[in-house]
């Protein structure tokens, strides 16, 4: 991928500190799930916050696909039994973990490596007391800011799920790209997020890359009538034919940098999958559209509040699961393997709003 100049450079000081400054105060006002806190690790790893930024943006100096890689697993995550980390667990004898289910296949290899990557420096400077799920949300957090979005205060206090979710969970949890608007809703509906957190975390897509075989349905056999001609003609060099292996990035117009520039694509027609797309044509969803894509800033207020809600979601607390020592791995002496979201009901997990 092409490296642009350095995001927030670009995006200019001033904009980016207006930016910050509203994005905190809206999400002072937001709800925090009881277990959570914005200081939770004061005492035990006063410098958990600085190591990940510092790891992050190192990282992200020597592959700017880190950000968008680090941000996705941390919604594939939330959106599937919780953000506990399962999606890091490698699989067991009882079968694959989440990782190997259809829609993580495409996660990148190297941000599962930063995550434990992160652990291990953290452990070094403090022990074993930051969860591998605070990491995520971290870093998602830290990817975000330095691609040139909004800074925002994290809730921490996470811990760690023992158990990954089944392939079937994982499916029902991470609707297809092809999924329209309404059974969008609908899913983000069970989890009590709103079309205003759909429309405004669907704007991570303004970095990252997505496979030709995510879209390919909507060149062939037929152009997508709500596809604007050039864009499909200029996604046609990359993806010439049903099936090909290769890659576009999300946004055509700034895809390094934490923008915007996904809803201008989204009004222009230019929205790279039926589920982005669908929020401009969708009656509920585009006067959001249209919002964020006149003003960034609303944007980027509407971003933080959604991500805080996103990151609390199912979230375990307390002596409630696990500080893992390794992040694809459970500690040992745990019960490998899957169980039912009604067991962990049962178990008392903590289900915020």
């Amino acid at each position: 991928m092409d490296r642009a100049a350095t995001p927030v450079a670009l995006l200019g000081a001033a904009m980016v500190m207006v930016a910050v400054a509203a994005a905190a105060a809206d999400v002072k006002q937001t709800q925090v799930v009881s277990g959570l806190s914005f200081d939770f690790y004061k005492s035990s790893c006063p410098k958990a916050e600085s190591i990940v930024r510092s790891f992050v943006e190192n990282a992200f100096r020597r592959d700017i696909g880190i950000a968008a890689g680090l941000l996705r697993l941390h919604f594939h995550d939330c959106f599937v039994q919780g953000c506990d980390a399962s999606v890091l667990l490698d699989g067991s004898a009882t079968g694959p973990g989440e990782k190997e289910a259809p829609p993580n296949l495409t996660l990148r290899p190297s941000a599962f490596k930063a995550v434990n990557d992160i652990r291990d420096r953290l452990e070094k400077a403090c022990g074993p007391v930051v969860s591998c799920s605070d990491i995520l949300a971290l870093a998602a957090r830290d990817s975000v800011v330095v691609s040139g979005g909004p800074e925002y205060k994290v809730p921490l206090g996470r811990r760690d799920s023992a158990h990954f979710a089944s392939r079937e969970d994982v499916l029902s949890g991470l609707p297809p790209p092809s999924s329209p608007v309404p059974a969008l809703l609908d899913n983000l509906a069970k989890i009590n997020l709103d079309a205003a957190d759909l429309v405004a975390l669907s704007g991570g897509h303004t970095i990252g890359l997505a496979h030709c075989t995510s879209f390919e349905g909507r060149l062939f056999p037929r152009q997508d009538p709500a596809m604007k001609v050039s864009f499909a003609r200029h996604l046609r060099r990359t993806c010439p034919a049903v099936g090909t292996d290769r890659r576009t990035v999300n946004d055509i117009r700034t895809p390094n940098i934490f923008d915007n520039m996904y809803y201008v694509n989204l009004v222009n027609r230019e929205g790279l999958f039926v589920s982005d797309q669908d929020l401009f044509a969708n009656e509920t969803t585009r006067p959001l559209v249209a919002k964020f894509a006149a003003d960034q800033s609303a944007f980027f207020d509407q971003f933080a509040v959604s991500m805080l809600k996103m990151g609390q979601i199912s979230v375990l607390t307390g002596s409630q699961g696990q500080i893992r020592q390794n992040c694809s791995a459970r500690n040992s002496g745990t019960v490998a393997g899957h169980l039912p979201w009604s067991v962990l009901e049962a178990a008392d997990r903590f289900v915020p709003y």
